[in-house]
């Protein structure tokens, strides 16, 4: 029986990628009583009705902004999938306090009210620009982070858990490079940061398999990182592209030329598994050790850091092209 069988189930950002697709997966392979969509966006929620009809489904227009509407979408919910945000980089750079409004005290609302509600268990969506953030967007997810782990000492008597879940580039998804090669083809040239540069790459229904994952295996309090594969971005415009040439127009600002999704600081408290990493709490509260360890956890080697450019796992053009067959890309 699915875990989210009989249960009510809250997405914020759901009419995102990510929380379309989560939609979907859950209403075709599993049973939830209430399935409640929470986004602020008028038109793709009229889109998303038009799309999928079923008797679980709620509709909430709102923001995480606003706690009040918050504590009314949440009443009765017992999981919450948070998956809204600002991600836009060159948009919260331009827009700082924006981007901390909605990523960082809409991260604090939604814990308070959770806890206030008696939600069972909350998973939070979080990025690898969140380890050594270079740009406001991944200092904002930093601080997400951090807000969802901590609040796992502020329960007590009540019985929520919060954990985290950071993956890589999502392969398709709507602003991500791989829509935007596609549409540079016409004229003939794709631009490229550095032909150095190395991504995680992740489908969407991978991704949404390893929150479902997450969701079940949770003690609270864990980030949860999957091992995926990375490519260079000379790949992948050659696989996207092939007739194109490429040119190269320098790093944008707040950019890095790889990504880091387990920092040698957070390795002292990270397990290994075989299809993904656990980096717990390095507090007093944290009670998961014995329970990670029981589950098949292995402390990483000293030293250890998960980054594009020396991961073990490199996808090829072959298998990135029969992903882009499978996967539809958002454009």
């Amino acid at each position: 029986m699915s875990f989210l069988t009989g249960k009510s189930v809250l997405v914020t950002g759901a009419t995102g990628s990510f929380g379309k697709r989560f939609v979907r997966h859950v209403l075709e392979h599993h049973q939830p009583r209430r399935l409640a969509i929470f986004s602020r966006d008028e038109l793709k929620q009229f889109e998303m009705q038009q799309k999928l009809q079923s008797p679980v489904l709620r509709y909430f227009l709102g923001d995480v902004r606003d706690k009040e509407r918050l504590d009314r979408a949440f009443a009765g919910v017992q999981v919450v999938i948070h998956a809204a945000a600002m991600k836009q980089v060159p948009a919260s750079e331009y827009n700082p306090m924006e981007a901390i409004k909605t990523n960082i005290m809409g991260a604090e609302n939604v814990i308070n009210v959770a806890i206030d509600q008696g939600v069972e268990r909350v998973i939070a969506l979080s990025t690898d620009k969140a380890a050594n953030p270079a740009n406001l967007y991944g200092a904002t997810k930093f601080c997400s982070d951090k807000l969802f782990v901590a609040a796992n000492a502020l329960v007590r008597q009540h019985q929520t858990r919060f954990s985290v879940v950071r993956y890589g580039n999502v392969i398709g998804s709507r602003g991500s490079v791989i829509p935007f090669f596609m549409d540079k083809r016409a004229g003939g040239v794709l631009p490229i940061t550095d032909p150095r540069m190395t991504r995680f790459w992740i489908t969407l229904g991978q991704g949404v398999q390893f929150v479902l994952e997450s969701l079940e295996r949770m003690h609270g309090g864990e980030i949860f990182v999957p091992r995926i594969p990375s490519m260079n971005i000379m790949d992948v415009a050659k696989t996207v592209a092939p007739e194109c040439t490429t040119k190269v127009i320098g790093i944008r600002p707040g950019e890095k030329l790889h990504e880091i999704m387990v920092t040698p600081d957070d390795a002292i408290n990270t397990l290994e598994y075989d299809d993904h990493y656990v980096i717990q709490p390095a507090a007093q509260w944290w009670d998961g050790a014995e329970f990670c360890r029981k589950t098949g956890g292995r402390p990483v080697a000293e030293g250890f850091q998960y980054s594009s450019d020396q991961n073990s796992q490199w996808l090829t053009p072959a298998q990135l092209s029969k992903l882009l067959e499978a996967e539809p890309v958002e454009r």
